[in-house]
């Protein structure tokens, strides 16, 4: 089983979770992270590191929340990995909680 990265995400993309990721598992898209199926090794550092609470095991996932593993296997495949903790974006504050932010991820 992997992580995986959930809606809370979207637009929020702090990368604290980054930071403690042994296995680099982790690719930036325009505002959203992904967690690689491939690349995880289901270690569950990232969890309690995500301020966004966005981080779910694949089996703990919501069932509103299935269609983002399939959704993180896809973008890990064409986003740049990122090990390294950036900014987030001025606004991440502002869209943390806020429902229905799929229609807002840019690939």
């Amino acid at each position: 089983m992997a992580f995986v990265v959930t809606e809370n995400c979207i637009k929020c993309k702090y990368t604290d979770c980054v930071a403690v990721c042994p296995a680099d598992a982790f690719y930036e898209g325009p505002n959203f992270l992904a967690i690689s199926p491939i690349d995880c090794i289901d270690c569950g550092l990232c969890v309690p590191e995500c301020p966004a609470e966005a981080i779910y095991q694949e089996d703990e996932l919501p069932d509103s929340q299935k269609e983002f593993t399939e959704l993180n296997a896809e973008l890990a495949l064409v986003w740049p990995r990122i090990t390294e903790v950036k900014p987030a974006p001025a606004d991440a504050d502002t869209w943390n909680g806020v429902a229905d932010k799929l229609k807002l991820i840019e690939t």
